[in-house]
């Protein structure tokens, strides 16, 4: 990552709420084929998450502690804050001295720039303001939040503007929050309707909308240069599993998250 940094553009896309396994049966199942063909080997690691909703995932990500394998470690990261004793900062990890990867990256040059999604970024009360104030840009609509059919198409509409009014030479770290698979995600399945609710099944609709238009992001970001992306779930959410229904707690199904990073070749 230190060779990454300061050389090519960031992308960080989290697919809010997207569990584990809804994620891998997809991409088994040729249902996610733009998502798929950038995954290493087509498939999704499995890992734990950081936290078990999104403030609390989003504020671990943000320090440096993405998604864990979910096998034993120790496991070096790829980014991290400078502090002593840490044992998963490894030589290829890169080291920020700021409170948190945003401004870390910042401080070396970047463009720090959010497109928000649930709640959490919508800049609407003090709590909404914090994760989106890390950014030196962010923005947020009505038509990026969870309760929009269209969210993730908007979302990306917007990517598109940030890239395409960048100099050149700036190198940017783009931070999209996509709060399609959050509830309520009913209207993503053909056929459902509000007194369906939302179930596995129109969370699976849900992710198959996002790899609709996550190619539009992917091109908008290689555009400029070659770009490092992650793509990930900060936490999972249950649909009657155990008895449980949402997330903010302790079941597998929560904990066990999607993930990926790769490069996007430049195109232009």
């Amino acid at each position: 990552m230190n060779e990454v940094v300061g050389r090519d553009d960031l992308l960080l896309l989290t697919l809010d709420t997207l569990r584990h396994d809804v994620a891998v049966e997809l991409a088994e199942a040729g249902r996610i084929p733009h998502l798929a063909r950038h995954l290493p080997g087509g498939t999704w690691e499995k890992r734990h998450a950081p936290g078990s909703f999104t403030y609390a995932s989003h504020q671990a990500m943000f320090a440096g502690f993405l998604p864990t394998p979910a096998t034993p470690g120790p496991h070096p990261r790829l980014f991290a804050a400078r502090f002593a004793g840490s044992e998963t900062t490894a030589g290829r990890t890169y080291v920020f001295d700021t409170p948190d990867l945003v401004s870390g990256l910042a401080a070396a040059g970047y463009r720090t720039v959010c497109i928000g999604g649930v709640g959490f970024f919508n800049r609407q009360g003090a709590l909404g303001n914090v994760l989106p104030g890390l950014f030196q840009e962010s923005h947020w609509e009505p038509e990026f939040g969870v309760a929009s059919p269209t969210s993730f198409e908007s979302q990306v509409a917007r990517a598109e503007q940030v890239v395409s009014r960048l100099p050149h030479e700036q190198r940017l770290f783009l931070f999209v929050n996509a709060a399609a698979l959050h509830q309520p995600n009913w209207f993503h399945l053909p056929g459902a309707t509000r007194a369906s609710g939302d179930t596995r099944q129109s969370h699976a609709a849900a992710l198959e909308y996002i790899d609709r238009h996550v190619g539009r992001l992917f091109a908008a970001m290689s555009t400029r240069r070659r770009c490092f992306a992650i793509v990930c779930s900060d936490h999972g959410t249950t649909y009657g599993d155990d008895g449980y229904t949402g997330h903010r707690l302790g079941h597998e199904a929560v904990w066990t998250v999607p993930y990926a990073h790769f490069f996007l070749e430049p195109t232009a």
